[in-house]
């Protein structure tokens, strides 16, 4: 099957999760490594980005995160397409800096 930059996927995991206790910081720390495991990267310290070749690879990961859902805190999911992937800017202070080259946007055509 061809790639196609409307068929790949990205994944954003953003969440807000309790630490107020000990119980509670090792949930969201958990939660945090199970995404690294998962291929996540941390993009900020509550959200984390993944690459999917299809939509059925995005559909086996969200089923993963929901499996992993700490009992406590806001957790979402966001999906969209490669091509929309293409237009995010990314700003550090005030200059516009090139994205990190891991993970980057796939060049297809």
């Amino acid at each position: 099957m061809e790639l196609n930059k409307y068929r790949v996927m990205w994944l954003f995991v953003f969440f807000d999760l309790p630490t107020e206790t000990k119980k509670d910081r090792r949930n969201a720390q958990q939660f945090r490594k199970n995404l690294l495991k998962d291929g996540f990267t941390m993009m900020q310290y509550s959200v984390y980005m993944r690459h999917c070749a299809s939509s059925e690879s995005a559909d086996a990961h969200e089923k993963r995160i929901k499996a992993l859902l700490p009992p406590f805190g806001k957790v979402s999911i966001l999906r969209i397409t490669d091509k929309q992937y293409g237009n995010i800017m990314n700003f550090w202070g005030k200059v516009i800096v090139p994205k990190d080259p891991s993970p980057m946007q796939l060049e297809l055509f």
